[in-house]
């Protein structure tokens, strides 16, 4: 194996890690919207990634900097072809990460509420985005002789693209439901798991059919391989997530996210990006890459700063493992009790007497 073809393999892990991790954040982010009944549960949402969702976006700054050193021709072609949909997500982001930290700043009502829609839509958007980029990388896309995109935005958003999105979208909020069911307590966890049992049927719907297509289309024997752990693994998180496992139900929807997404990769190599005009047009892990020393030097660096990154990163999920339920919200933020019946008042002794 060839130094361009580990890195492939490491683009695809920060790839692959950032899909688990952003994909509940992005799910918890889908979910305040339907599962939060008023302001103090949508916080206790919020509160679940509050600690984390910064570091969860570490992987794609990572996995978008490795691409552009390792694979130039590859970051050059994906980031002018796909530039309005990969635009939307970087403004998505911002916006998100904007209302993540504005929202608590002030206590009107309208105020909150605004940065509340804005964290749903910002959630939404990329998590459907990213499927339609990525189907679009495996199916290939009008690369001409130059290496450039030729096409044009409706060309990427063919059937198979589309259905990709709404496979991400749908496995996303199910992963989040799956960590809001893990992660809080009282009715809304109840909420959760039923939330995650209907966003789970419809992914495991969806992303069969997406993935025998990528299989039919452009799959091997390794990516079969990956599709069938992604299969079991989601059967198995739904059912861990009946039985109120929810540990057992967060463990294999990640792994159902991580089978997924290998196995595009896997059905990817050796191309990076494969051109419908003329198969010899393709990008491969062998005329994007950048030079043998190039690469070298990238290995050394990531062999020594990768483990650290790692290690604080599980550091700070261990810190912030506990539960949360709206009883942790401060009073002040939370809905009013409804009021106690009045109960009808007792005859006195002097209206006896009377």
């Amino acid at each position: 194996m060839q130094l361009h073809d580990v890195w492939f393999v490491l683009i695809a892990v920060l790839w692959i890690g950032y899909f688990f991790l952003e994909g509940f954040d992005f799910g918890i982010g889908i979910l305040t919207k339907p599962l939060a009944r008023n302001t103090a549960e949508r916080r206790v949402l919020i509160n679940t990634i509050g600690p984390v969702w910064d570091g969860n976006e570490v992987w794609l700054l990572t996995a978008g900097g490795a691409t552009f050193a390792a694979f130039p021709d590859w970051y050059a072609t994906l980031f002018s072809g796909f530039y309005i949909p990969l635009l939307a997500i970087l403004v998505c982001l911002i916006v998100r990460g904007v209302a993540f930290e504005y929202r608590a700043k002030r206590d009107g009502a309208r105020w909150q509420r605004n940065w509340e829609e804005a964290i749903f839509w910002t959630s939404l958007v990329p998590a459907f985005l990213w499927g339609v980029a990525f189907a679009n990388i495996v199916r290939g896309v009008d690369i001409d002789a130059q290496k450039n995109y030729v096409g044009g935005l409706a060309d990427l958003l063919n059937p198979y693209a589309l259905l990709g999105g709404l496979v991400t979208l749908t496995l996303f909020t199910f992963h989040g439901a799956v960590f809001a069911a893990l992660k809080t307590v009282g009715e809304i966890r109840e909420r959760a798991r039923a939330a995650a049992l209907r966003a789970g049927l419809a992914a495991a719907v969806l992303a069969l059919a997406f993935l025998l297509w990528t299989q039919a289309d452009s799959g091997n024997g390794r990516s079969l391989v990956a599709l069938v752990v992604a299969v079991l693994a989601l059967a198995g998180a739904l059912v861990a997530n009946q039985l109120g496992r929810e540990g057992w139900a967060f463990v294999l929807s990640g792994a159902t996210v991580v089978a997924a997404v290998a196995m595009l990769f896997l059905a990817l190599f050796p191309n990076v990006m494969p051109s419908t005009l003329n198969p010899a047009w393709s990008l491969t892990v062998g005329n994007a890459a950048s030079s043998p020393y190039t690469l070298k030097l990238m290995t050394v660096v990531a062999a020594v700063f990768t483990p650290l990154v790692l290690l604080y990163q599980g550091w700070t999920y261990w810190v912030f493992r506990k539960r949360i339920g709206v009883q942790h919200i401060p009073a002040a933020h939370r809905p009013a009790a409804p009021a106690a019946p009045a109960t009808p008042a007792t005859p006195t002794a002097s209206a006896d007497r009377a």
